[in-house]
């Protein structure tokens, strides 16, 4: 009795662990920072929007109204339309506007920074390192953003879809037996619906997978391999449908889409995909161009890899083999012990440490392993965008391409943790990684002060579109013609009540993602012409104007407008 009232005692005055540990915390922080970040943003009309996103706009107008399902971006043949169909609740109830546009993509970052501190933790991670994660993540500079606030198609839903198929992964190759089904079902459905919306996540979906097979392929036979494959049908079921109903091939248009029939050197592909790809699409860049102190990443970039890389491969080796070593003592030990009645509950107990063990060793192993597909997918996307000629020709743009590339952080900075971290004398190897991370947050956060930079100009530039939407709506217009950037706009800002057909500066048909609108512009007896002023078409509509119209400048736009 006495004994039971010291231990109760000395478990009293024992200093207790916090319910919420301190990187939990700043964790928690960071990322309501991130989030409350971009929704000053997007308050602040930043990023700017353009007739890319409107036309996502369009599609979610049509939803909301039901009178259109599309399965792609209007006017092509690929990138699914997911975001249309996250907005469309909104649109209904609030109206077009690039702010319902865009609160659900800002819900995916959030998702994305919860499943980002989550995988993190389960590869092994410790809590400070996780916070760190989560810090990067939670900077934006001025690309990051862009991908993920702008509704344009694909690039705000692949960040999060590829943290939950690893974390997937996670679950069922370490030995987890609860919610199996459920999961391989949850892999399959990401999977194909990636291939619908984007398939720029495909290394990661492939690097994946292939960990799947070869930890637990034995697994997947029989009814578990129909239930993964029927899953991922039905995620990518938008696409094969219209493929089988039109007789579409979905590659053919996405290589061409990215340049696959356009022309561009070998240099000037090499110095976009491995120089100037990296820093941007990883945002460490101001707006629209790298400094040539930016570019450092570019060379720290591939040594990371092979670090990471060889980390990574040494521990799922070695951790594989001590994974097996403990199953097998496990299997037979507890059979000898089920053969031994009297010595059972000793053999109980011994069995369950040696359980413990096996499975602590099979989770390290797994964590290994998914370590390796995030590095090898990163690799893959890098690869994939440099032999492109997107890469080559419009690198600053086409870096976009690269946003996946977050999704591989915890495995792509854990060396650099490991040695920062590690106990001891001050040595060079721990000061170089000391040296990057905090280069690394320092230079995304100067890239994240240069989008800030940006709002006011961005705000101002949406003030006179509305403007220019007000103007027409005061004088009665109805039908316009204007170029490709901004047609969609328009139309989409005043809900169709205006409707714009695209004209090249030589006044001849352009690009028109919606055919209807060209035809009812078209139609009217008399159409306004709306400009920017000094772009290609204002210029030429200067020189000669439509007949029986005449100019307006509104806020930066020049509009002519047919006589009353």
């Amino acid at each position: 009795m006495t004994t039971g009232v010291r231990q109760a005692a000395r478990d009293a005055t024992r200093p207790r662990a916090p319910r919420w540990p301190a990187p939990v915390v700043l964790a928690l922080l960071v990322g309501l920072a991130g989030v409350g970040y971009r929704l000053a943003l997007l308050l602040g009309d930043t990023p700017r929007t353009n007739s890319d996103e409107a036309t996502m706009g369009l599609a979610a107008l049509h939803i909301a109204r039901g009178e259109d399902f599309p399965v792609f971006f209007y006017g092509q043949a690929y990138m699914g339309a997911l975001e249309a169909y996250l907005a469309a609740p909104l649109v209904a109830l609030a109206g077009p506007s690039v702010l319902a546009l865009r609160l659900p993509l800002l819900a995916l970052y959030a998702l994305f920074l919860l499943l980002s501190w989550r995988l993190t933790r389960r590869l092994g991670g410790d809590r400070w390192f996780a916070l760190l994660v989560v810090g990067l993540l939670a900077l934006g500079a001025d690309r990051i953003v862009k991908n993920q606030l702008i509704a344009g198609g694909g690039y705000p839903e692949l960040n999060p879809i590829g943290a939950g198929l690893a974390l997937l992964t996670l679950d069922l190759v370490s030995g987890r037996p609860a919610g199996r089904r459920w999961r391989l079902a949850g892999f399959g459905f990401l999977a194909g619906l990636t291939v619908w919306v984007d398939p720029l996540l495909l290394p990661y979906v492939l690097a994946l997978g292939a960990v799947l097979v070869t930890i637990i392929g034995r697994d997947l036979r029989g009814r578990r391999g129909v239930l993964l494959a029927g899953a991922a049908l039905l995620g990518a079921a938008p696409l094969l449908g219209y493929g089988l109903a039109h007789g579409h091939n979905p590659l053919a248009a996405v290589v061409t889409a990215g340049g696959g029939d356009a022309v561009a050197s070998w240099a000037d592909r090499l110095h976009g995909g491995l120089v100037l790809g990296p820093a941007l699409g990883m945002g460490l860049c101001s707006p629209g161009h790298c400094a040539t102190w930016q570019l450092w990443w570019a060379l720290a970039l591939p040594v990371l890899l092979a670090l990471a890389g060889v980390s990574a491969w040494r521990a799922w080796r070695a951790d594989g083999g001590r994974a097996g070593r403990a199953d097998g003592a496990r299997t037979v030990r507890a059979d000898g012990a089920r053969a031994v009645r009297a010595d059972g509950a000793r053999a109980v107990r011994a069995d369950g440490a040696r359980a413990v063990r096996a499975d602590g060793a099979r989770a390290v192993h797994a964590g290994a392993a998914v370590r390796l597909a995030l590095l090898a997918g990163a690799v893959g996307t890098l690869a994939a965008y440099t032999v492109s000629s997107a890469a080559g020709r419009t690198p600053v743009e086409s870096s976009r391409y690269l946003s996946c590339l977050a999704i591989s952080l915890p495995a792509l900075l854990w060396p650099l943790w490991t040695v920062a971290r590690r106990r001891g004398p001050v040595d060079l190897p721990r000061l170089a990684a000391v040296g990057a991370l905090v280069a690394l947050l320092g230079t995304a956060t100067i890239a994240t002060a240069g989008a800030l930079a940006t709002v006011p100009t961005n705000r101002a530039e949406a003030q006179r579109h509305r403007a220019l939407v007000e103007t027409l709506r005061e004088r009665g217009v109805r039908h316009v013609y204007g170029e490709y950037w901004t047609c969609n706009r328009l139309t989409f800002a005043t809900g169709e009540e205006i409707v714009c057909a695209v004209v090249d500066e030589s006044l001849h048909p352009g690009l028109d993602r919606l055919p209807a609108y060209p035809r009812a512009v078209r139609e009217s007896p008399a159409p306004a012409y709306v400009a920017p002023v000094g772009s290609p078409l204002a210029r030429r509509l200067d020189r000669t104007p439509p007949p029986a119209r005449h100019p307006l400048t509104v806020a930066g736009w020049r509009i002519w407008l047919p006589h009353p």
